[in-house]
This record gives structure tokens, sequence and C-alpha cells, in this order.
């Protein structure tokens, strides 16, 4: 506790010490943006080309810009859509000039502009995600998720969920126009898994942060996925149709500009995938979604938004049969079930948010007020027997019997059996703001959320095997497990920050942001104080290199899942899971074949206490309920973005960590005086993005994911955390796709037949799942030998190769 303190208290006066710094007199330039039809262009960009250093304007099209003084100056003036305008301008110390400008509308600008004003200032832990390969990449599960997982690493292609740097997959903030959005609770799996929230069709920009963010953000220690959703300006749409799913979205805005809409629906079913995995039977998924926002500006001051989502997630199965074959060349073996029973699951979900700007005309204030809803019902039932026999298989190619079992080991029937019920209820109220005094952007904010929990939880499973049931006692009937509880209850938490965006020095060359954060539970009575820096510097040198550095206490108060133990049971009194962190990186922009690249390096450390140790099943995450563990996660990253082929943007992601964690209260378990692997210890990851077309033909391309990482530890059930010090295999997976663009409006190409008119592209995508069909191991089934008690360790195995046809319609 001391440490905190201390960590705390130098952070503190840091926070102090830049909001009573002075700075030298600078320039400004001010004026209106506009289109070539003369309307003011709201949220363009004008920035100093060489620091990034920037602002948006307006809803007149207005902005005011501060730069440095008695120095040549290029600012870049850029809209969505439209070309970019370069400025050359000389300014005195005090002067403020006035410059209007018009864009040009031209849509082939939009990807040279998202380059060149996403690379070139970027914080520690800021990995750049390119939205426009969303439709094109090759993936199961698609979305900015899909992007998300080639960075930071994965290990089942059937979940949209991710680890970042040794975190959880509960660790991880996720805002969608400032609203924090949540997920699924009692999801176990991939195959249950349903759409993201994130509708890619209604994206317009995506800031993602691996560690180090600033202190705006909640109180996560992982990540932070920040969504802004498109403003449109004019009527448009696209469909999109595969074998797993369609969607559809429509977008559009008045004449006077004043109101916008977006609208998306989509659905989803992994039939077609689910069929390619080891367990045969009937698959019938369904995931549907509808999202719309709708904005409207009342007045020059004062702006409206609404949201709104709701999710309906259905998953039947009903299991028949599963043959597992493991082990080496001489020694293999066979698992063979065969199931009775079936299971439904549904998780329907809603959400609405409404908000209301504030922003003077002319004025440097800027207020947010906020208010939304979220709701989930969700129940999880099953009650599947598998009767199963496991043998030692022939491996003497000259036996008649080769490949075939030659000795039985073992025969039983496992039985599950659930009836979960969960309903989730959050109601959030707060306020943002900004106020740019010049020298400083001040930003600011305060939360209340009321949270509202009703869970029941009845389920078990029984092994039953020809000589005795796991666990064995000769004396009783015994369970594997057995969970039947129930908890009803609601809580009021506090939340803020204060931020200061700064720079040091007349040039813009040395940056920072300076923030606290607080954060009050009135469930168990903790407070929390979270100071936050982050700082950024490009020297003054010919080659064009930016260090960055962040730190600061990260800590993450328990929603209900970190509550509730292994056996059910909910500890109200369990307090913040909490993190030190340190990230140092450097970002260098350069060219290579006259075409510009990024390299980005970071290397980080996190020192972690107060833990609530979990495990992995499946994709569910089961905690201890307890704050009994200390660790440490470090490790190092590095990303390169660029054309390796000239207008095919690829990149690489590498990265190498090691999380460690001790449990505190041994009880005197002697395994747990000792460091062992967290469940997320991925050792080292490789992603990778690669594009291509043909040589004479743009419209014809290829695109390849591949993916490796590490084994995540693993053990018995049964066994103690310190006892999962086996790995699973490393995953492995190649993705390919190859897509045609069949028609482009811009070429004035249109078939002859009036309904093209109305097209704008239309693409065609082919697209091979696990193109090297390798059967990556996502579980294992421990299955325990009659005559020996031996316990093998049986494979589950994820999808096969699969082929997909997609079909996008722009218009």
């Amino acid at each position: 506790m001391t440490g905190m303190l201390q960590k705390s208290f130098v952070l503190s006066i840091l926070l102090l010490f830049s909001f009573v710094c002075s700075y030298a007199q600078r320039a400004v330039v001010a004026g209106i943006v506009r289109d070539d039809k003369g309307k003011p262009l709201d949220q363009a960009v004008v920035a100093d080309e060489v620091t990034g250093i920037g602002t948006y304007t307006n809803a007149k099209g207005y902005y005011m810009l501060e730069v440095s003084p008695d120095k040549n100056i290029t600012i870049i003036f850029g809209f969505a859509g439209h070309e970019l305008q370069r400025k050359r301008i000389l300014l005195a110390a005090g002067e403020t000039r006035t410059i209007d400008v018009v864009l040009k509308e031209n849509t082939n600008e939009l990807k040279e502009f998202t380059k060149t004003g996403d690379r070139k200032r970027t914080e520690a832990g800021n990995v750049y995600l390119d939205i426009s390969k969303v439709d094109v990449m090759p993936s199961t599960i698609g979305g900015v998720e899909g992007l998300i997982k080639l960075a930071v690493g994965s290990h089942d292609e059937l979940t949209s969920q991710y680890s970042v740097r040794g975190g959880s997959y509960d660790e991880n903030l996720v805002y969608v126009n400032d609203f924090e959005i949540y997920r699924p609770f009692l999801v176990r799996s991939g195959q249950q898994e349903g759409l993201s929230f994130i509708n890619t069709d209604l994206v317009a920009n995506v800031n993602f942060s691996v560690g180090g963010f600033q202190a705006k953000y909640g109180d996560k220690m992982s990540s932070v996925l920040d969504v802004t959703y498109k403003r449109p300006t004019q009527f448009a749409g696209s469909v999109s149709m595969s074998l797993l799913g369609a969607s559809l979205h429509l977008e559009g805005a008045s004449k006077n500009q004043k109101l916008t809409y977006l609208i998306g629906a989509r659905q989803k079913s992994n039939q077609y995938l689910l069929q390619s995995q080891p367990t045969k039977g009937v698959y019938n998924p369904s995931f549907s979604d509808i999202q719309a926002l709708v904005d409207y500006r009342i007045n020059s001051k004062w702006e409206v938004e609404a949201i709104g989502n709701y999710a309906r997630n259905r998953f039947t199965f009903v299991p028949e049969t599963m043959t597992s074959s493991f082990g080496v060349l001489n020694q293999a073996y066979q698992l063979d079930v065969y199931y009775n029973g079936s299971e439904f699951d549904q998780f329907d979900s809603r959400f609405a948010g409404i908000s209301a700007t504030y922003h003077p005309s002319n004025s440097r204030l800027k207020l947010k007020f906020l208010a939304s809803g979220f709701q989930t019902n969700e129940f999880e039932t099953y009650d599947i027997t598998g009767q199963y026999n496991f043998g030692e298989l022939q491996t003497d190619m000259s036996k008649a019997n080769f490949g075939q079992i030659k000795s039985y080991l073992g025969s039983g029937a496992i039985e599950d059996f659930a009836r979960n019920y969960l309903t989730v209820n959050v109601g959030d109220v707060g306020f943002r703001g900004s106020y740019d005094a010049k020298k400083n952007f001040i930003q600011f904010g305060v939360n209340g959320t009321v949270t509202s929990i009703n869970d029941n939880l009845h389920q078990w499973e029984l092994r039953d095997s020809a000589a005795f049931t796991q666990p064995y006692n000769p004396n009783l009937l015994q369970m594997a497990y057995f969970l039947n509880s129930g908890a009803s209850f609601n809580y009021t938490r506090l939340s803020g920050f204060l931020q200061d965006n700064l720079h040091f020095d007349s040039s813009g060359r040395f940056t920072s942001s300076v923030g606290v954060r607080f954060n009050y539970s009135q469930l168990n009575g903790e407070l929390l104080i979270s100071p936050r820096v982050q700082m950024s510097y490009k020297p003054e040198w010919e080659k064009d290199i930016i260090f960055n550095f962040s730190t600061g206490l990260y800590e993450q108060p328990p929603f209900y899942r970190e509550m509730r133990d292994q056996e059910g049971n909910v500890n109200m009194q369990l307090k913040a899971q909490k993190s030190y962190q340190v990230v140092l990186g450097s970002d260098y922009n350069f060219k290579m074949y006259g075409r510009p690249f990024k390299l980005k390096a970071e290397v980080y450390y996190k020192d972690l206490w107060d833990l609530d140790p979990y495990i992995y099943n499946n994709v569910q995450v089961t905690y201890t309920g307890k704050n009994d563990a200390i660790g440490y996660v470090y490790g190092g990253e590095l990303r390169l973005y660029g054309d390796l082929v000239k207008d095919a943007t690829s990149f690489i992601s590498i990265g190498l960590m090691r999380g460690m964690q001790k449990i505190t209260d041994s009880a005197g378990i002697p395994g747990y005086a000792n460091y062992f692997p967290l469940p997320s210890d991925q050792r080292f990851m490789l992603g990778m993005y690669f594009e291509d077309y043909l040589p004479r033909n743009k419209n014809f391309k290829v695109h390849i994911n591949m993916i490796y990482a590490t084994g995540l530890p693993v053990g018995p059930p049964e066994g103690h955390l310190y006892q999962d010090i086996l790995r699973l295999p490393d995953y492995k997976r190649v993705d390919i796709g190859f897509s045609a663009l069949l028609l482009d409006a811009s070429r004035k190409e249109h078939p002859a037949h009036s309904f093209f008119n109305n097209l704008k592209s239309v693409w065609a995508s082919l697209e091979v799942f696990n193109l090297l069909s390798i059967q990556n191991t996502l579980s294992y089934t421990w299955i325990q030998d009659d005559t020996s008690q031996k316990i093998f360790a049986v494979p589950n195995r994820l999808t096969s190769r699969l082929l997909n046809l997609k079909l996008l319609f722009n218009f």
C-alpha cells in the first residue's frame, strides 16, 4: 500500500507541475474551411505538417490554431473525400492571420490523408489500425477485432475477444462516441459468441491503445478501443453477403446538414464454419442486431446525438459424435465420444444513449452531457451426456488393424448440466468538457454509474467410468463439480478525470498529457486515485523520429464476473486489481523504395498487485474472487507499416512477453510460494497482413493474414493454479482472400441496365480460411485411464480449412 501511495504522490506532483508551467508567446492562424460549393465543413482537420499538432473545425467551418512564431510552417487542411491543401506561412510572435480555405471534392484522396494523419504523431501504446482493410481482410470474425488480433496475437479464430500484454479478456475498454460498451457475460465459447457491438460499416475513426493510455479513459488495466462513428454529408449505403452472414447499412443527411443518420443491420450464422470442427452434430447459431445513430444540430451552439442497439443472439446445438486422435508416431491414442442431449443459449442485449453537446461560437469551451442504459438478459441451458471409449491406436503399419484402436484404456460417460440465468442493468450519467486555453488543452469529466445484478447459477458435471466416478471416493457418488448459487444486488460508482494536454516549447516538438482519475465504489467503499503521464519528443534530427513515454497507475474495480469465485460465491468486498505501468517507445517514419513506412518499437513493464487470479475455460474467465496475488509483466513489441507493394499497405507485428504471478495467501501450499505463469502468458507472437494486386490491373487483389503465437499455460482442472505449467501447442494460421472490383462508378463504366447507375462499386471475394489446414488446439479434455490411473490430455481442435464467398455493394 505504501508503494502505491508513493507512486501516486510522485505522479501527482508531476501533474501539479504541468499546470503551473509558463510558455513562450505564440502566433495564431484562424479562418473558415469550406467545400467547393461554399458550404462550411464541420470536423475538417487543420494541422502542422511536421509536428502533427492540430485542431478540428466547428459546425461553421471555423478553426483557430496556435503555431510557432518566426518559423516557416506548412499547415495541412483536410476532410474525408476532399483534396488536401497545404499552406506555407511565416508569422511573427503574437501575430494572428486569417486563412480561409476551399477544399475540392476528390474521393481518391481519402486513403492518402488517412495515412499521413494517423501516422505522424502517436502516443506510447497507440496501435495504428487501418479500418479500410476490414472489408477485404480474410477473417472468420472480421471487423475491428480482426485487425486487433493480428496486432496483439490470438489463439482462437471463433471469438472476437482479445488479450493485451498479459491481461485477461475482461481488461479491455471499448467506447463508441464516448459511450462505454459492455459485452455478454455468460458466453463460454466462441461458438456461442454473437456480433461485436462495433458495426464497421458505421465507423469513421478508430483509436486503439495497448497500454499507458490517458486519464480520460476509464478504469481497466490493459487496453482501450475508442471508436468514432461517421458524420455523413449525403445519402449512401452498402449491402454485404457471404456464407457467414449479411449486413446492410444506410447513411444520410438533411439538405441543411442539421440532421444526419446512420442505420446498420447485421445477421451472422456460424453454422457453415462450425461444421468444420471435430465435434459433429446439428449447429444452429443465429446472431443478429440493428443499430442506429441520429445527430441533430439545434443551432450553432447545441447539438444532440442519440444511439441505440438491439442484439438478439441464439445458439442451439445437438451434438452427435466426436473423434480426437493425438500422440506421436509410435504411440498414439484416440477418443471416440457419442453424445445424447442438446444445448440452447440466449444472449439478448439492449443499449441506448443520448448526448447533448454545447459549443458556443468562437468559444474555447466545449461541454458534452451524456446518459446511457445497458441491459442484458442471458440464459445458458444444456443437458448433454457423452459416452466415450478411449484407447491406444495401432501404429505398426504392417498390422491389418493399423490406425485402429488396438487396446481400450477406458470407457465411461461425462454428463454436463446447466441452468444459468443472468440479468444485468447498467445506467450511466455524466458530462465531459474541454477548454482550449491557448497553451493548454484541458479536458475533464465526471460519471455516475448504477449497476444491478440478478444471477442464478445451477451447473454440475458427473464423470462416470466403468470402475469409478471422478474424483474417486469409494464411499459416495461425487460430482466433478457442483455449483448452485444466486445473487441479487445493486451498487453505485462515481468516477472522473482531469487532464491537460500541453507542449513545453514553441516548436511543438515536446508535448505531454498529464492527468488524474478517481473512482469510488459504494459497494466496497474503495477510493482509487490514478495519476497518468504521457510524453512525446521529436528531436531536430534529419530523420523523422519521435520518442514516446508513458507511465501511471491503472486500477480496475471489479465487475460482477470478477466477484464470483469458481464455486459461484460472490465477494462484494473484492477490491480493485492494480498496476503500475511504464511504456517507452519510438516512431520512425521513413521512405523505402520511394514509399512511406513507419516503424514503431516499444518496451513495457507492469507491476501488478491485489490481483484476482483466474483461469480460462475456452473464452470464459473464471476468477477466485480474492485479492490474493501479485505479479509482473514485461515485454517488447515491434510493428512495421508500409506499402511493400505500391498503393497496397501491409503490416507486420512482433511481440515478446513474459507474465508471472504469485499467490500471497498460499495457505501453506508449497507450490504457491514461487512465481508461476499468468494464464495469458503468451511468450511470442507474430502477426502479418500482406496485400498485392495484378501488375496491370489493380482491381484484382490478394490479401493474406498470418499469425503465430506460442501456447498458453494449461493444467488439469482439479489441480492448483501453479500446476498449470503445461503449454497448449503453438497457434499457427494462414488465411488468404482474393478480391475483384467488378464495378467502379468513378470510371463511368456502368453496365447498360439502369439498376447499376445507383451503384458506386461492387466487390467480390473468395476467402480460404486456414489455408494450410493446421489443427490448432483450443483446450483439453482430461480422461483418466481405468487401470493405470494416468490422466490423458485429449485436444479439443479448432476449425479446419474452409471456403467463403462474399459480395459487397456500395451505393
